[in-house]
């Protein structure tokens, strides 16, 4: 982090502080401005006159009244403007207390909308010069007087610029974390039609050959042991309708699958017991990975062992796709009380830490296995860098869950 986003940070968390500075900054201007005169033989001239005393109360007072500008902007700029008015008819000094004036209509106008920004700025304007020229010392056309009515006028634009700013960049977070929201909304919806097509499509194919080989399994064991002869009929009415099952079953799934798809596998679903295997793998590509466990005698149901392989398997693969091949992970399985918890941690040392938007479905799915097992997971970016996935699983279910892949 830099210097100057630590000095941001700062000041954001202190806003009192920083406008006590501002205050101070501002009396000493004010101050300093008090002993120049514009009307010098050579222009601007220094030391010619000095602030009386009621002139550096009111600066002072003035400018202590600027460090609560944030909390009560209109109260600051009313006492302030007052503290003016109060300078321009009875001091023939004339300390510059206006600057506390500018500064705190400038707060108004930063902090207000437009309607009220100009409303105020002409009703300021109009006290602080009007009383300069009418009851001040000085002739109404006098620099100073005029001067009041640039100054108002720079003090009101300015913060009226910076909120106008301020609100288009807050506009286009706002745009940014809707369109955000909205892509995840429409990855769900996605997810969410395609599980109804599929379930659609295998209720279809299922329903009517299982249905079939019911009631013909039925007929054989009623029948088997009068008419044998009938009994083998209704056999072989089972063993086509659960062929005809099958080969459908086969193109439905078919369809779900990519023409570069390895077969389909046929050992058991793995679990934590093969994590060394998996980690390997991704050795072998060249990630960095140390792995600490302490869930050494821990027996997990199936559901929850494949979820929790599964897990760490796509985190290493978000990990080695989007950190970068200079990144390293950790993994660590930890049996806490009930509960088994897998974190995956990765230092983001390549370009970027985190998936792109618009990915795939990796963080959803994983999301969605541990919930399968009434588990819970929180992921996203780390301090300072990099991406953190964690999971907590029970270690017994509550409730049976499906142990197998899907296809």
């Amino acid at each position: 982090m830099s210097t100057l986003d630590r000095a941001r940070r700062h000041t954001r968390a202190h806003p009192l502080a920083l406008d006590a500075v501002l205050a101070a900054a501002v009396l000493v201007c004010m101050v300093a401005g008090s002993f120049t005169d514009s009307h010098g033989e050579h222009g601007v001239s220094w030391g010619i006159r000095t602030p009386d005393a009621l002139g550096l109360v009111l600066m002072t007072l003035g400018a202590t009244a600027l460090i609560f500008r944030r909390r009560a902007p209109l109260a600051v700029l009313t006492a302030t403007s007052a503290l003016t008015i109060v300078e321009n008819v009875s001091s023939a000094s004339r300390a510059p207390v206006a600057m506390a004036a500018v500064v705190a209509l400038y707060t108004v106008a930063a902090r207000t909308d437009r309607h009220t920004t100009w409303r105020v700025a002409l009703l300021t304007t109009a006290a602080l010069a009007g009383s300069a020229m009418l009851a001040g010392p000085l002739p109404w056309y006098a620099q100073e007087n005029l001067g009041i009515i640039a100054w108002t006028g720079i003090g009101a634009t300015a913060g009226d610029a910076v909120r106008s700013r301020r609100a288009f960049v807050q506009a286009i977070q706002d745009r940014a974390e809707k369109a955000e929201r909205t892509r995840e909304e429409e990855a769900r919806r996605r997810v969410a039609e395609e599980r109804l097509r599929i379930a659609r499509d295998l209720h279809d194919v299922v329903a009517h050959h299982i249905a079939l080989v019911n009631v013909q399994a039925g007929v054989a064991a009623h029948v088997m042991d009068k008419r044998p002869d009938q009994a083998k009929e209704a056999l072989a009415h089972v063993r086509e309708a659960s062929r005809s099952a099958l080969n459908e079953l086969r193109a439905t799934v078919g369809l779900l699958r990519q023409s570069d798809d390895p077969e389909a596998p046929t050992e058991p679903a793995p679990g934590l017991a093969v994590l060394d295997e998996l980690v390997a793998t991704f050795h072998h590509a060249g990630l960095r990975i140390e792995v600490a466990r302490a869930d050494q005698g821990v027996t997990l149901p199936a559901a929850v062992d494949l979820a929790a392989y599964r897990v760490i398997q796509e985190a290493l693969t978000n990990v080695q796709k989007h950190a970068g091949v200079e990144a390293k992970a950790e993994v660590s399985v930890v049996r806490v009380g009930p509960d088994i918890e897998i974190t995956v941690l990765d230092d983001g040392g390549g370009d970027t830490s985190a998936p792109p938007p618009g990915g795939g479905h990796g963080l959803l799915g994983m999301r969605e296995r541990v919930t399968a097992v009434r588990g819970t997971l929180t992921t996203g970016p780390r301090y300072g860098g990099g991406f953190r996935v964690h999971a907590i699983l029970p270690v017994r279910t509550t409730k049976p869950v499906p142990t197998g892949e899907p296809r």
